[in-house]
């Protein structure tokens, strides 16, 4: 198994930095930090973060064919300007669910939003998986969860992974990329005891899963056909959140972590918890997709 060391890029002291992508115009990584309600773009070539307020947790942001930001938080869907920081209300499918938030999301290779659910107090089974198709629909897919988290695509469009992290599997679902539809989820491989639980993560060239470890002080890459474990990206962090590949050749590993739950002497030994982090490991990874439908 090979590891790897990260540097840390930005020492933002992020209470729950998540969902970072890259946005290759600008050569920067877009991410949030979910508890302090912030969406966040990240310029590694002048070490420049700027923020706006969402005014509530935000789980997720993804990019647009405009220079919108579509988001989600406590309070369903919304549009960021980010040239006035005005936000848009779009949809909010858990109106009837105050407690729940949207939490990691992806946009899959033809441009649909895939973002899932959980209560912000984190009981069992109330969160959901949301597909926000090309008109602008959006539609339950999988319910039952508990903390929706990671998402990737094969490269063959063929397969969806997809994260819920308590069940401390990685899932595979057959994925219709015409249609947008899945079926058939099943176990592709799970997350050893001692290696913390699966949050957020990326495939890269080869199809290899780099899948961020809560509690588990780094990103693992799995081959998700055998299950075999490949390689570790270690980090001075914790708990660590999720990952995505950027750059200007996307062969550099970006990686968000947390500091929530440290106390005084966990900041003494996380000094770095709630930063941006960088890896090398030998290989890329695909653009982060954008969202391609109506707003």
């Amino acid at each position: 198994m090979q590891t790897f060391k990260a540097r840390c890029v930005f020492d933002g002291k992020a209470t729950l930095g998540e969902g970072p992508g890259w946005d290759e115009q600008r050569q920067a990584l877009v991410w949030v930090d979910i508890e302090q309600g912030k969406i966040c773009r990240f310029y590694p070539g002048q070490q420049r973060n700027e923020c706006w307020s969402a005014g509530q947790r935000v789980g997720f942001v993804v990019q647009t064919q405009t220079d919108a930001l579509l988001a989600g938080g406590q309070q369903g869907l919304f549009l960021l300007d980010p040239s006035s920081g005005q936000l848009q209300k779009l949809e909010h499918p858990e109106a009837h669910l105050p407690d729940n938030r949207f939490n990691d999301a992806k946009c899959d290779p033809q441009g649909r939003l895939w973002a899932g659910t959980m209560s912000c107090l984190e009981t069992a089974g109330v969160g959901h998986l949301y597909c926000m198709d090309l008109e602008g629909k959006v539609s339950a897919q999988l319910d039952g969860i508990t903390i929706s988290n990671g998402l990737a695509w094969s490269q063959d469009q063929r397969t969806m992974y997809y994260i819920d992290t308590p069940t401390r599997r990685i899932d595979a679902l057959d994925f219709d990329s015409e249609t947008g539809s899945i079926s058939q989820r099943r176990s592709a491989f799970e997350i050893p005891d001692g290696m913390g639980y699966p949050d957020g993560m990326t495939i890269d060239a080869q199809g290899r899963l780099w899948v961020a470890l809560w509690a588990g002080w780094g990103v693992g890459c799995w081959d998700p056909t055998s299950g075999e474990l490949l390689g570790k990206v270690e980090l001075p962090v914790e708990c660590v959140t999720s990952c995505c590949f950027g750059g200007p050749d996307y062969q550099t590993l970006y990686i968000t972590t947390a500091s929530r739950d440290l106390d005084k002497e966990g900041w003494v030994q996380q000094p770095l918890a709630g930063g941006l982090f960088a890896a090398e490991v030998g290989v890329g990874g695909g653009a982060s997709q954008v969202y391609q439908g109506r707003l």
